[in-house]
């Protein structure tokens, strides 16, 4: 089996990334992950690419776990694919945040006990055993052939391991071992790195390889405080929520002639978010939204101030909002960009939804929480090769799969006008297994044919 050629030209870019033999690997393991529609384990990609009798089966497990590539050369090339493609100027928007893959076996390397927000509620957190993931994503708005919404294409990936999992199954530390010692301070891991240093790691990366270019970052509370806010490169910019008990502060007045001693780094301390609220002095503005991420009448407050605790003297823009209609709890949210009113920081901020939605299909749809390897080199390379797929999908089908778009025949659903992450799978399957047949008559007067009915059933299986 061979993918559509239009898709393996974009494979090509990846040439560099890997030497001549392990890219041949990699075009079959990149064949059988987007055309398999089980779970993604690497017998089965090679079994989905028709590759069962090429070369012997560990050929393809030493491909994540052994060979000599880096999953960071992998991403910058498709980062830049992706720049090409839809950021040719202008700002570039970035969206952090981190997902959950549940796993089972206590031998994975990387898993823990993790916050497992789709099982948890308010008044209930759970968690579950896993891969934490910090994934930073390019938020593309609206593109031609979606004009209502925003898509979520990943470049950079980085495994969280909790301090749970940096002492699993080591010597010495054990609880056992650490009975009768639950009064001194565990000392800190030196390899222990936190979600938000994750991501700084990644912005920093991201902003290294395009040096020239304005990025905004749209983060929720995780990634809003000092360990993100008072480590971002020159060029980018931060929007993130604040902390509903902040102690917010007015800038440092200018020192007093003949003033001894340093000056002041923070002014008088503003009122709190719900003093200021209930402030009648400072008036409510009313906006409204219906853009993807955010359908909402919002009233909203903003002023600027110091957020000592998380970024020191740095400026921002606070913005409180209030919601007269859902009934969700005020809110306060920061950016960086102290030339941007409220509606452009909320509207930048919605866009973050679709981070959430690329973490759903990624899961449902390409098999990110099914790769089956143990060891740290396999685990930390093969969902993100997965989640490359999926946004190199993004950038086939923006410049030639819109093309080959169609929707099912649908009666009950006659307005659909933009496609979902399935249809654009099955676009890209449809191709790929029609170019396996040619000289073939697709359509018979107005109908299709049985095959061409056979290839758009396949085409749509999950």
């Amino acid at each position: 089996m061979q993918l559509t050629p239009t898709f393996r030209s974009l494979l090509l870019q990846f040439r560099s990334v890997f030497t001549a033999p392990t890219f041949a690997t990699f075009l079959t393991i990149a064949t059988g992950w987007c055309l398999s529609f089980r779970h993604r384990y690497v017998t089965e990609l090679i079994q989905s690419a028709g590759a069962v009798h090429r070369g012997h089966h560990s050929r393809y497990h030493r491909f994540f776990s052994d060979a000599a590539w880096s999953i960071d050369d992998l991403y910058e090339a498709l980062a830049r694919d992706a720049i090409r493609t839809f950021f040719p100027e202008g700002t570039i928007e970035l969206g952090v945040d981190d997902t959950l893959c549940r796993r089972r076996g206590l031998t994975i390397f990387g898993t823990g006990m993790h916050h497992d927000p789709l099982n948890s509620s308010r008044s209930r957190p759970h968690v579950s055993w896993g891969h934490d993931w910090v994934i930073l994503s390019l938020l593309i708005a609206n593109p031609s052939w979606s004009p209502t919404k925003v898509w979520a294409l990943p470049v950079g990936m980085r495994l969280y391991r909790n301090r749970q999992g940096l002492t699993k199954g080591k010597a010495g530390q054990s609880k056992a071992k650490n009975q009768g010692k639950r009064g001194k301070k565990r000392p800190a891991d030196p390899n222990h790195r936190t979600r938000p240093e994750l991501a700084v790691e990644l912005i920093r990366q991201f902003a290294a390889r395009f040096p020239e270019r304005r990025i905004i970052v749209s983060g929720d509370s995780a990634y809003g405080g000092k360990s993100v806010l008072q480590h971002l490169p020159e060029n980018v910019d931060l929007i993130s929520r604040v902390a509903s008990n902040a102690a917010l502060y007015e800038p440092a007045p200018p020192p007093r002639p003949k003033q001894k001693g340093p000056p002041r780094k923070k002014g008088s301390r503003l009122p709190s978010m719900a003093e200021w609220a209930a402030d009648e002095t400072t008036p409510w503005e009313v906006l409204e939204f219906d853009q993807y991420g955010l359908h909402a009448k919002l009233q909203v407050k903003t002023m600027s101030a110091l957020y000592y605790k998380a970024g020191k003297d740095r400026l921002l823009v606070i913005v409180l909002v209030r919601d007269t209609e859902g009934g969700r709890p005020d809110q306060m949210f920061y950016c960086t960009r102290v030339d941007w009113d409220a509606r452009t920081i909320l509207s930048h901020y919605a866009a973050r939804w679709s981070v959430e939605v690329m973490h759903q299909n990624a899961k449902q749809m390409m098999g990110l929480e099914d790769p089956a390897n143990r060891t740290p080199r396999a685990v930390e390379r093969t969902a993100p090769v997965g989640l490359a797929l999926y946004g190199l999908m993004l950038i086939w089908f923006d410049r030639d799969g819109h093309r080959s778009l169609s929707f099912p025949d649908r009666p009950w659903y006659p307005g659909k006008e933009e496609p979902s992450y399935a249809d654009i799978l099955a676009a890209l399957r449809r191709e790929s297994w029609r170019g396996q047949f040619a000289g073939v008559e697709w359509e018979r007067g107005a109908e299709e044919t049985p095959l061409a009915q056979l290839i758009e059933f396949v085409s749509r299986a999950a």
